[in-house]
């Protein structure tokens, strides 16, 4: 087998990744290769998988559906013959005898149906959540936006064309609802779980026993924007401080490896926090800045303070209540987050303030059949861990 992957954005390049891993496994002998549509890939190259074709970030780092300026920066920074060299690559993948993964969106998805070859789609960026739950459609406060159900799926019919063509051979929903939806028309569903939640099986060592509370902290991934987040973030931690909950408080920040800790550090020195290397404390609260341990992080924290897309769904999948706070952007923006709180449910609380986060925490801690909601909720939203081996297994049967 000959298999290319098309992904487009950093969290769909981390779930394609954990796929053609197992993919890997599976078949030694199959030759697979990726083609990044935003940015350069470096999840694929740091992990031994060759990309072939033309790579290029772009100035909105993917995220020009959320801004009309942001798709005119793009086509002014050769969006236009980027696509073109793209499209050409996955022709002639296609002519060579290969097919084709598509994961992410309609982009990927449209460009393996123009190839001519087999493919098959891991859908990462649309859910029925969005618009439902198992109960029925989420009230919307404007005609406009419930208008978004009235083809009766979040996929619109168009997407779901390109998923019943004969040459699409497997479709992978993120979530056992959207594979409901999906199964009214002939379109090859298999629901086997999300990719997302591989890779943060619990640790083996057994968690430290803390009479306080943890939280994670979760600026986000990309530059310059998770620096303003962090500021975003760090009002929350002072009120949770100021508002005294009785408790010890133990902050991790779970920082992506390509930011710099420098100017977050820098932001607790300015705030009155006392340094000792990597770890911050005030009073009896610590902030502990990781870069290298955030699926411990995770595990551990009882609580997220969130501005992130992956991350946050992530945390919430482990069965625990994430606190977001919408910000300036290009991705975490008011409209993301409160979309991000329909795709979570009772799981993401959005805080219109940061300094609401002390209220909240209280409200949860004292009412344990609501976390025990949040639990059973993230948990089947987000599914269980091993999908991405269940999808290379029917992937080998479905290109067979």
């Amino acid at each position: 087998m000959q298999l290319l992957c098309l992904s487009n954005g950093h969290g769909e390049d981390a779930i394609a990744l954990r796929i053609l891993q197992a993919l890997q496994q599976r078949s030694p002998n199959a030759k697979i290769a990726a083609l990044p549509i935003v940015g350069e890939g470096h999840a694929f190259t740091d992990h031994g998988i060759a990309i072939v074709g033309t790579v290029k970030p772009m100035p909105s780092g993917g995220f020009i559906y959320q801004d009309g300026r942001q798709f005119a920066r793009d086509l002014r920074g050769g969006l236009l013959k980027l696509t073109l060299a793209q499209r050409k690559t996955v022709r002639a993948w296609a002519k060579a005898g290969g097919v084709i993964l598509a994961v992410g969106d309609i982009v990927p998805l449209l460009f393996a149906w123009m190839s001519g070859a087999p493919y098959a789609f891991v859908g990462t960026a649309k859910s029925e959540y969005y618009l439902r739950d198992e109960v029925g459609l989420l009230p919307r406060p404007t005609w406009f936006e419930r208008m978004e159900s009235w083809s009766g799926s979040v996929y619109l019919p168009w997407e779901r064309w390109l998923m019943q063509r004969s040459h699409c051979r497997a479709v992978f929903p993120r979530d056992s609802l959207t594979a409901q939806v999906l199964q009214r028309w002939p379109i090859p569903v298999f629901d086997l779980g999300n990719p997302m939640m591989d890779g943060l099986e619990a640790p083996a060592t057994e968690p430290v026993d803390r009479d306080g509370l943890t939280f994670v902290l979760l600026p986000g991934s990309r530059p310059p924007e998770a620096y303003q987040n962090w500021q975003r973030i760090l009002v929350a931690v002072q009120a949770l401080i100021d508002a005294r909950l009785g408790r010890s408080l133990l902050f991790l920040g779970a920082i992506a490896p390509q930011l710099d800790l420098q100017p977050l550090s820098a932001s607790l020195i300015a705030q009155g926090w006392t340094q000792n290397e990597d770890c911050f404390t005030q009073g009896k609260a610590t902030i502990a800045l990781s870069q290298t341990h955030y699926r411990d992080c995770l595990h551990e924290a009882d609580f997220a303070i969130a501005m992130a897309g992956t991350a946050t769904e992530q945390f919430v999948g482990l069965g625990k209540p994430a606190l977001t706070i919408a910000g300036e952007g290009p991705q975490f923006t008011p409209k993301f987050a409160e979309a991000q709180t329909r795709l979570l449910g009772a799981s993401a609380i959005l805080l219109q303030d940061p300094r609401q986060a002390p209220k909240i925490v209280r409200s949860l801690l004292q009412d344990p059949d609501r976390l025990h909601l949040i639990a059973e909720n993230g948990r089947r939203r987000l599914g269980a861990t091993g999908a991405a081996d269940r999808i290379a297994e029917c992937l080998l049967d479905r290109f067979a």
